[in-house]
């Protein structure tokens, strides 16, 4: 029997656990980190990093409480990390590495292991940044087609 658990009764275990030098995996839930992340079945592995870098996959928590799995896409100055979603385009800006609690550093999807420092990742990682500036071109395009042949197929029935 499995038992869906929110990160946020885990939150104090993945803490002493990633403090003492372990690692935690977990199921993500959502769709703001596709076409990466899938929600239905993939699992990720975090552990503790001292040097957290632009490309790096963070769990962290808003000021809100809410945690997020977003890919650090710029370092600033200040030492803070701006954010953002593979599938989406709007950047989090300020994250304060305090609010930083764990980096991916292993993907599992369907029996396959994707480690976070391969070069296939890196590579992918890299270009996903890239052509953030063109993301919503893409994923809004994407979802408008997706509406006009779901409507479209509504009124055939």
């Amino acid at each position: 029997m499995s038992k869906n658990v929110s990160l946020a009764e885990l939150y104090d275990v993945m803490e002493e656990m990633l403090s003492s030098g372990g690692s935690v995996n977990f199921n993500p839930r959502g769709t703001s980190m596709l076409p990466l992340l899938h929600n239905d079945g993939d699992r990720v592995t975090l552990e503790r990093r001292e040097n957290v870098k632009k490309y790096d996959i963070p769990l962290y928590r808003r000021e809100d409480g809410t945690f997020v799995l977003h890919r650090i896409v710029g370092v600033n100055k200040d030492g803070t990390f701006n954010m953002c979603g593979d599938n989406q385009w709007v950047i989090e800006k300020n994250i304060d590495k305090s609010r930083i609690i764990g980096v991916v550093s292993l993907i599992e999807r369907k029996g396959k292991k994707i480690s976070t420092t391969s070069l296939l990742y890196r590579i992918y990682a890299v270009i996903w940044v890239a052509v953030m500036p063109l993301r919503h071109i893409f994923i809004g395009g994407a979802r408008k087609i997706k509406n006009i042949l779901f409507q479209t197929k509504r009124r055939k029935k």
